[in-house]
Order: structure tokens, then C-alpha cells, then sequence
């Protein structure tokens, strides 16, 4: 099984809780207007990658840095257009002790509706679902991880049943990853104004 990969970050402090690892797959329908990422939408672009060898590189990173990597997160691009090769993963990773967080730009309500045993597959292994498109009129970073007010968080099991009352005080935060290359990768989000003066400090 394959999974169409944009971008694999094994360790990150601002896509969910604790440290992560952070998979961006290759692929939208949605095209939300004001996307920060539209370099995900076509599903022509990304590179196709064998999920198990994914997850044991995943695996191998989790287990060679000091600090305690909590769970992977899945973003995009949008996840369910992958769901059963991330539902996969997920199994896989949840066997190590991973939490999963999933991002999709369908509501949580439309997924259940579909009634995909894909998408079903792809739920029963999330245990934090941020859902909903990002709505340019709705723009709102009070809440951290999420873009606009329409956007919700769905615990749907008890592993971060204790951030109910304590997601507030989670701040928003960025990264700058360099890579060996000189690319500049950044991810997160803050504001649009404090983003173009990061973007005008490093020159790109």
C-alpha cells in the first residue's frame, strides 16, 4: 500500500499536542480560498512512498531522540482522500504507543454521513479530529491549531479528553525548518502580518 507524501516531518511542537511527528499527504478537492498550503491541492505533485516503510522510519525517529514523541499528526492536503492507507499507518503507529491527531476539511458530521468504511477506518484510529473547511471570512487564531471559527475539535476517544477546559491556554506557534538544501520549510500559524515579516527576515 502507498501513500501520496508532501512532506514528513518527524519531530514538531506546533501541529497538536506535545511533540509530533507531522505527515502532509499530496492531494485536495477542497481548494479552501486563502489556503495557506495550496502546494498540497494537486494530486499529480507529492511523491509516492510504501506505507510500511514509512512507518518504520517513523518508528526509527520516534525512537531516536531524547525527548518522548507523543503521536503523529495528519494534515494536507486532505487526509481522507488517503484515509485507508493513513488508517493503516495509524494502526500501526497506535501499536507504538502513538497518539493520532487528523486534520480534514470535511465536517466530522459529512464523514459519518459518507458512511466510507475508509473514512470509518481512518475515525476509529484518530483520537483528535480538527474538522471543517478553512472559511477566509471565518479567520480566527484564538484557538490553537485551527485556522477559522467554523472549525472544531472532536475528541473522539479519552486520550485528550483532559484539554477540554485547556485548549486556550495552548498559544499558536511557528517553525522555520532549514534543510540541508537551504530550502526553508516553515510550519504553524500566526498571524498573517507577523508571517510576512518572518517571510521579508529570511528572504523568501
Amino acid at each position: 500500500m502507498k501513500l501520496n507524501l508532501h512532506r514528513y516531518e518527524p519531530y514538531t511542537k506546533v501541529e497538536g499536542p506535545g511533540l509530533r511527528a507531522c505527515i502532509w499527504v499530496q492531494g485536495c478537492p477542497i481548494g479552501c480560498d486563502g489556503c495557506f498550503n495550496k502546494a498540497t491541492w494537486d494530486s499529480k505533485g507529492g511523491k509516492w512512498v510504501d506505507i510500511d516503510s514509512l512507518a518504520d522510519k517513523i518508528i526509527k525517529d520516534i525512537n531516536h531522540t531524547e525527548e518522548q514523541v507523543e503521536g503523529i499528526t495528519f494534515l494536507g492536503g486532505e487526509p481522507f482522500q488517503q484515509a485507508e492507507a493513513l488508517a493503516y499507518l495509524g494502526k500501526r503507529l497506535k501499536k507504538e504507543g502513538l497518539s493520532i491527531m487528523t486534520f480534514s476539511g470535511y465536517y466530522y458530521e459529512s464523514i459519518l454521513k459518507a458512511n466510507r468504511k475508509d473514512w470509518q477506518d481512518l475515525l476509529s484510529v484518530t483520537d483528535l479530529l480538527v474538522d471543517g473547511p478553512y472559511v477566509k471570512e471565518k479567520h480566527d487564531l484564538s484557538r490553537p491549531w485551527i485556522g477559522s471559527s467554523n472549525q472544531s475539535y472532536r475528541f473522539l476517544t479519552n486520550r485528550y479528553a483532559h484539554l477540554k477546559e485547556t485548549l486556550l491556554t495552548y498559544p499558536n506557534k511557528l517553525e522555520v525548518h532549514i534543510q540541508p538544501d537551504g530550502k526553508v520549510l516553515i510550519n504553524g500559524m500566526i498571524r498573517d502580518i507577523d508571517l510576512d515579516e518572518l517571510k521579508r527576515s529570511l528572504s523568501i
